[in-house]
């Protein structure tokens, strides 16, 4: 594949992953993980992966600064000058604006796709194919490209977005009419029986200029507060933080500008993909994602026959059915009568709980950190 100069990456690699803790800690989260035991880390999966059709000077990364280190070590091709390092967490709004804005100071006509850093992705051949194409599509039409891929199941963990009506002149790309984020069971149901609802990657693609005009057509406290914005490219270099990061109000990109945004588009994609965000999604329909009605499973992944799965680890079981087990290295899981649990271990912590029960979850996490902190 030709890469082309107008083509841009920006990788999101700053969250705290802390939906899959224990194994996923402040200090080193799932972004820095060999999570499935794939043989390279998921930053590093998702660099690679682009690498083979974006020129590796044209791909960003936004991440902690704490995280600095962990990313350096990781990406040691990655020239400083291709990383935004955010002082503080001020959602996914602020560092495409922050990039957008630096990128088409030297590139004007620059079109980018944004990517989480904590995607499975089968078949990238057909990831490859789809990305240009709507990067193409972005280069000579005004809007905001959601990829999307057909539901394997009625997964309600997962973002879903509707196609509206086909765009002219474009294959599988069409408007969007509405997006709905993690429904009940019974409209994820409906929404896969439908066949007009699409899962929400979180992959975006546009054109510079048109993210800029929308950023400050749609958010005030961008518009009002910073008028630098518009010509922070000219004022500062990427691995510059701007002076007023740290006033940023927390907003995602989908909230604060996909839900105003006039030119709203969707693609329908043909890669196999999985969102890697969470213990229940990383179940066993999840890690064998169907592509084309194949099965892909993961490569240290292991099942048996009744959906147990095991990530990285040796387990034995005794009347269980439909857990998940993740383990440090050396250690091995011996479990009787559950259903339904996820068994995870890092750095001598233990947690099982529901592995459907994220309040759960959330309540274990804070009290270990209590603890810790008593410590």
């Amino acid at each position: 594949m030709n890469p082309t100069a107008n083509n841009f990456c920006l990788i999101l690699a700053g969250g705290v992953g802390s939906r899959l803790w224990p194994v996923s800690r402040e200090k080193c989260p799932k972004q820095y993980l060999d999570l499935i035991g794939s043989g390279r880390t998921l930053i590093q999966q998702t660099y690679d992966r682009f690498a083979r059709f974006i020129r590796p000077e044209n791909i960003y990364v936004s991440t902690q600064e704490s995280y600095l280190p962990l990313l350096h070590e990781q990406l040691p091709q990655l020239p400083r000058c291709q990383i935004l390092a955010e002082p503080v967490r001020r959602g996914t709004l602020a560092p495409v604006a922050w990039a957008t804005s630096s990128i088409a100071n030297f590139c004007p006509d620059a079109r980018i796709i944004v990517a989480p850093s904590d995607q499975e992705i089968y078949d990238d051949e057909a990831f490859a194919s789809d990305i240009l194409h709507s990067l193409e599509i972005a280069s000579s039409n005004e809007g905001v490209i959601t990829l999307g891929v057909i539901p394997t199941r009625p997964e309600t963990g997962y973002g879903y977005v509707q196609m509206g009506d086909p765009a002219r002149r474009s294959p599988n790309i069409f408007k969007v009419k509405t997006f709905t984020e993690k429904p009940g069971l019974d409209f994820a149901q409906m929404f896969c029986d439908s066949g007009e609802f699409l899962w929400n990657t979180g992959l975006f693609v546009f054109g510079a200029q048109y993210m800029l005009s929308n950023i400050l057509k749609h958010v005030p406290e961008y518009r009002d507060d910073f008028p630098e914005l518009a010509n922070l490219g000219s004022t500062a270099t990427i691995d510059e933080t701007p002076r007023f990061y740290t006033a940023l109000p927390n907003l995602s990109l989908e909230y604060a500008l996909l839900e105003h945004t006039e030119h709203r588009y969707v693609q329908r994609c043909h890669f196999g993909w999985a969102d890697l965000g969470t213990w229940q999604c990383l179940s066993t329909d999840a890690l064998h994602t169907p592509r084309m009605n194949t099965p892909v499973p993961p490569a240290d992944v292991k099942t048996d026959g009744r959906k147990n799965v095991m990530i990285h680890s040796e387990a034995l079981f005794d009347n269980a059915s439909d857990n998940l087990v993740r383990l440090s290295s050396g250690h091995i899981a011996v479990i009787s009568g559950l259903e339904g649990y996820v068994v995870a271990e890092q750095d001598g912590v233990l947690m099982i709980c529901p592995k459907g029960d994220a309040a759960a979850m959330r309540r274990l996490q804070t009290l270990a950190h209590l603890d810790e902190l008593e410590e």
